[in-house]
């Protein structure tokens, strides 16, 4: 974040440098090469060379935040400095990586919606369409994508950048032969100015961030997160409803497996009065984090078996398929699961007129297809919307604010 002044102290009056290190959570940061905060008021952290651990306490507005790091005796702190308007044209990116939804607050999702919403208005050979011209993306795909990479890939060519992509990274890359995947990032990194990476497993994201020193965009880790389809799902949830704060949203579906649902509740847990349904198949409930995180924000939730009660009292029907991929060898499982709960024309009959239907695709047979000519079918204007979101995260993360 954009500050005026900084101070740092050093007890063995050593040379001290601003490494690149990544905000991943608000309780625990690791100390590797970059951290990015979004508290108001404070910047880029610094800290010693080569410290292992970097422990970050933040205090109420007007109190001193500390960060401490410490190896082999040497400590550095940074003090309490001033706060500088955040958002202003011409600033850096709050953020080093895009890793998960707790990375986010409020003001910089505003700030990040505002910029996707003057992407809309790019057209082609504008000003606007070569604000990346002669940066390079790369992205790493290890499993299966149709919109998550083609709209990344679409958005940095509209905005004048390249792309150089791996489709099946898993079986056409050097993985196939053993290769570790920091290997793979040290490698891409020197290629490229930005990765955006899709993986099988869950914390990989992360992982490609603590080892490169370019920016990383998590496009999907296993059934981690998918911060970039929460963005754009929360980005269609206020443009098709017209507000955040106060909604009821419904998720149906896979709630064990399903990544965007877990990101997803993340960010909306920063509005005000918002509730959620859980209404899944007892094989793939919503996991107890998700639910604890929510109550230690008292946010309110419950569980249901009854869409059609949900769907009436809901803003928000956010369907998910049932991902047979997460199930391996539990066939008998995902055959007790697939099919329990489907959006079809009775579940629209009692949802309110300003409702909407959303889905993060692909879909197979949980909505069924007559849905997709009612005005409230909003999957298809939700995966035009990541074009728009991505655009924006790209620039962000490149050229700034």
């Amino acid at each position: 974040m954009a500050a005026s002044s900084s101070l740092f102290s050093s007890s063995m009056h050593m040379k001290v440098f601003a490494p690149k290190v990544s905000t991943f959570s608000e309780d625990f940061l690791g100390c590797h090469t970059k951290i990015s905060c979004t508290e108001r008021g404070y910047s880029t952290s610094k800290c010693c060379p080569n410290s292992r651990f970097l422990s970050i306490k933040m205090s109420s507005k007007g109190e001193q935040m500390k960060k401490t790091c410490q190896r082999n005796g040497i400590h550095c702190r940074a003090l309490k400095i001033e706060q500088a308007t955040s958002f202003s044209p011409g600033l850096k990116f709050q953020l080093d990586d895009v890793i998960e939804a707790q990375q986010f607050d409020r003001d910089t999702l505003t700030a990040i919606f505002e910029v996707a919403r003057n992407m809309e208005n790019i057209e082609k050979n504008s000003p606007g369409s070569q604000i990346l011209k002669g940066y390079l993306m790369a992205t790493l795909f290890y499993e299966p994508s149709t919109r998550t990479r083609l709209s990344f890939e679409s958005a940095m060519k509209r905005l004048g950048g390249e792309v150089l992509t791996t489709e099946n990274a898993r079986e056409f890359s050097s993985a196939a032969k053993g290769e570790t995947l920091e290997d793979t990032i040290r490698t891409v990194e020197g290629y490229s100015d930005i990765i955006v990476m899709r993986h099988f497993e869950s914390g990989a994201a992360r992982r490609a961030a603590i080892t490169a020193g370019i920016p990383v965009i998590n496009a999907g880790d296993g059934p981690g997160q998918h911060p970039t389809q929460a963005l754009l799902d929360v980005y269609t949830i206020e443009r098709e409803i017209g507000k955040l704060d106060g909604i009821k949203i419904g998720l149906v579906g896979d709630l064990a497996n399903g990544r965007t649902v877990r990101s997803l509740a993340y960010l909306l847990a920063k509005y005000k009065n918002v509730k959620f349904y859980f209404v899944a198949p007892e094989v793939v409930k919503m996991k107890d984090d998700i639910k604890d995180y929510l109550t230690s924000k008292e946010v309110k939730w419950e569980e249901s078996s009854d869409l059609i009660e949900v769907a009436s009292e809901c803003d928000v029907v956010y369907q998910t398929r049932i991902q047979k991929e997460r199930f391996g060898e539990r066939v008998n499982l995902y055959e007790e699961a697939k099919g329990r709960y489907i959006v079809n024309q009775d579940v629209l009959k009692v949802m309110q007129s300003h409702a909407v239907v959303m889905h993060p695709l692909p879909r197979l047979d949980e909505i069924t297809v007559d849905v997709d000519a009612d005005p409230r079918a909003a999957y298809f204007r939700q995966a035009k919307n990541g074009l728009y979101i991505r655009m924006a995260l790209l620039k962000l993360l490149l050229v700034g604010w």
